[in-house]
């Protein structure tokens, strides 16, 4: 039998716990601040041959996640369009369709081609999406020869996307993309042999200025790890500069910066060395002969990868800025990474990291390979 006295303590227990908790629901009702969360991710994220695709873009949408990219096959055989991949958490990514199935063209469609390296911008109330091609002919098998950006837009992050125009350019382009100042004008760029600016007019799709090339691979006085290829413009603004991440396959996938005052430039580099990005002495060697660079001489990065480049920026789970690009695992890294090369390793996957400003400009967290963890 519990006598008065205990009873009264056990009452006293209850009272005194419960009052606590109460105390402490009221603390983080008031502090929601307080209240940390976590995002853990490993890279790559996807590990699926199905999904797998090379130049990665994310937008954030109805509180989704929505990637776009260059899928398989990249140089030879039919490429199958625009897909659109989808996910709750950024952890993990299915198909959700092709916003352009490249099987439900006409056999005369224009951008019938290879597909590469489509974005998507959310831009005065409005989904835009750039698509890279050409027209497939029975003497240009790829529509390489025409291989040009076009313009589409949609009401709805996942489509029906309509053509707005196209070809933007008179000649070879690639990896366009878009940027919407403060005053409401957009901004063309991508490249070709080299990186291209321009003004643009959206709802005609047509440029208002002639397209600019302002940067080549071999420009003098920048440096040697840009000389076998540039490519993947991006750009953001940051306390009233303009900051264009770009890469270069030269010594595997790195990541150059620029800042300018003006959306078209001058643009200078931030750093003389890449912000991010993976190096392998391997790394298609017959590029480098015939680009006349095998005379570069360099450390590997310590990573297992062959190549994490073309990147874009996106909203994270924390609601800052991260980078989005394709992680595609080095055949020849060395143990522990792994014993055996699963066949997910031989595609291009996603990978993402953390992107920071200080001092100025922003810097990209290293490539991770092992369980990451961000507190929030």
């Amino acid at each position: 039998m519990i006598n008065k006295i205990s009873f009264s303590w056990i009452l006293l227990l209850v009272v005194t716990v419960s009052t606590a908790q109460k105390t402490k629901e009221t603390q983080i009702a008031l502090n929601p601040q307080k209240v940390k969360k976590v995002f853990i991710y490993t890279n790559p994220v996807t590990r699926d041959t199905a999904i797998s695709m090379r130049d990665h873009f994310i937008i954030k949408a109805e509180n989704k996640w929505y990637a776009v990219g260059t899928s398989n096959p990249v140089w030879t055989g039919h490429n199958p369009g625009v897909r659109m991949l989808v996910s709750d958490d950024l952890i993990n990514w299915k198909q959700h369709s092709f916003i352009i199935d490249s099987s439900k063209l006409p056999a005369d469609c224009p951008y019938n081609g290879r597909f590469w390296a489509p974005e998507i911008h959310f831009i005065q109330n409005k989904y835009w999406l750039t698509v890279n091609s050409g027209k497939v002919t029975a003497e240009d098998p790829k529509g390489m020869n025409t291989h040009s950006a076009w313009l589409f837009s949609s009401d709805k992050v996942t489509g029906p996307y309509k053509l707005v125009n196209g070809p933007l350019t008179p000649q070879y382009n690639n990896d366009a993309t878009l940027f919407e100042d403060e005053d409401g004008q957009t901004y063309f760029y991508c490249s070709g042999n080299g990186l291209f600016q321009a003004k643009i007019d959206l709802k005609s799709g047509k440029l208002t200025t002639p397209i600019e090339k302002f940067l080549d691979k071999k420009q003098p006085g920048y440096p040697e790890w840009m000389i076998g290829g540039i490519e993947g413009p991006f750009v953001i603004k940051r306390e009233g500069t303009y900051f264009m991440f770009f890469s270069s396959w030269t010594r595997g996938y790195e990541v150059g910066l620029l800042k300018s005052k003006s959306p078209l430039g001058p643009w200078e580099l931030v750093s003389q060395e890449p912000i991010f990005g993976t190096r392998k002495k391997h790394y298609r060697p017959e590029l480098a002969q015939g680009g006349g660079y095998s005379h570069l001489k360099f450390s590997d990065t310590a990573d297992p990868y062959q190549e994490t480049g073309h990147n874009a920026l996106f909203i994270g789970p924390d609601n800052q800025l991260w980078s989005s690009c394709h992680y595609f695992m080095d055949e020849k890294r060395p143990y522990p990474y792994s014993q055996t090369f699963e066949e997910w390793e031989k595609t291009p996957q996603m990978g993402i990291e953390p992107v920071y400003y200080k001092d100025g400009r922003f810097f990209i967290k290293e490539a991770s390979w092992t369980k990451q963890t961000v507190e929030y």
